[in-house]
């Protein structure tokens, strides 16, 4: 499933791409979905204990990805929060990936909002300004998903704070009945008399899944910081593993094989590298692209060669249908 990195290969693509490529194999529409790239500066951007690697559990399990003072061999610059998905998954099983998930319809209701309207975040997002209630639910799904997946709010009792605390039996019984669809979000912020901080987003990429894969996502990637007194912690069932890693560490590790990535997933990583500080990431949102990636598959002679566009990286040519890709 890679090749002489982390990329995530599934063995299938070869044959649905050909499948594709005749006319045999019907798209599925993608469905909406956002994910947020949780950061912190360091080990003064959050409290202590959250450095390492920790399982399903919440133990911690060594910490050889820690972010806590200068080791050899790690990049300077702030830490993003990542899952590790069971190998179990049908989709990207052992892959590392960030908290995220498709929009629930429920999500289109009618929130106490702080931040750009829902109109300045249509056009954000690329959606026409008529939009502006898909835009909502696309960022509710990004503020749900990251606090049913990591414990973090983004939201708060007014347009200026946040909440501190996330822990308690409370605090978990609503979460789980988010998970569980029996609660929406609109009902626990109102419940709570919480404000949405959409504010506290920034918009950082937008990648679709290939038109070959069964299950399709249309996905929004954002950037945001950990709020101050939140603490995350492995609330999914689909992850095995949290840790809090530099970007450059990440990425250095997938290119050694050690770390299952897909591609929207390093191409962030590698982008965010280039920043310092969490403020600095922030800021730089403001300017990110976000024109969909959708990868391309095409026959040249007796090889499908498969391509991200402006990630030349991913490209992969495949011999036969079943054959190995090769770099």
């Amino acid at each position: 499933m890679s090749t002489t990195n982390g990329q995530w290969y599934p063995p299938e693509w070869p044959e649905r791409i050909r499948l594709l490529s005749a006319g045999e194999l019907t798209p599925v529409t993608p469905r909406r979905a956002a994910t947020v790239l949780l950061l912190r500066d360091g080990p003064d951007g959050a409290p202590g204990g959250q450095d390492g690697e920790h399982g399903a559990d919440g133990e911690r399990h060594g910490d050889q990805y820690g972010t806590d003072g200068d080791r050899g061999g790690q990049a300077a610059g702030p830490a993003v929060y990542m899952l590790r998905r069971r190998a179990s998954m049908a989709f990207a099983g052992g892959a590392y990936a960030y908290p995220g998930g498709a929009v629930d319809p429920r999500d289109e209701r009618m929130v106490a909002w702080a931040g750009p309207s829902r109109a300045q975040w249509a056009r954000r997002l690329g959606l026409d300004e008529s939009d502006a209630t898909q835009a909502q639910a696309i960022v509710c799904a990004a503020v749900r998903e990251t606090f049913e997946e990591a414990g973090v709010l983004l939201a708060g009792p007014t347009p200026h704070t946040v909440v501190a605390d996330t822990t308690g039996d409370d605090w978990e019984a609503d979460r789980l009945s988010l998970v569980a669809r029996d609660l929406s979000f609109a009902e626990f912020l109102d419940r709570r008399g919480l404000v949405l901080r959409s504010d506290l987003l920034g918009g950082w990429a937008r990648w679709i899944t290939p038109e070959f894969e069964p299950r399709r996502y249309d996905t929004w990637f954002f950037v945001a910081a950990l709020p101050r007194g939140q603490r995350t912690r492995n609330a999914s069932t689909e992850a095995d593993r949290t840790v809090w890693i530099r970007p450059g560490d990440a990425a250095d590790r997938y290119d050694r094989g050690e770390l299952l990535m897909m591609p929207p997933t390093i191409a962030t990583l590698r982008q965010l590298r280039r920043h310092s500080t969490v403020h600095d990431a922030l800021v730089a949102a403001t300017d990110q692209d976000l024109t969909p990636v959708l990868a391309q598959a095409r026959l040249e002679g007796d090889q499908l060669v498969l391509s991200w566009p402006g990630h030349d990286e991913f490209t992969k040519h495949i011999p036969g249908a079943t054959g190995e890709p090769r770099a």
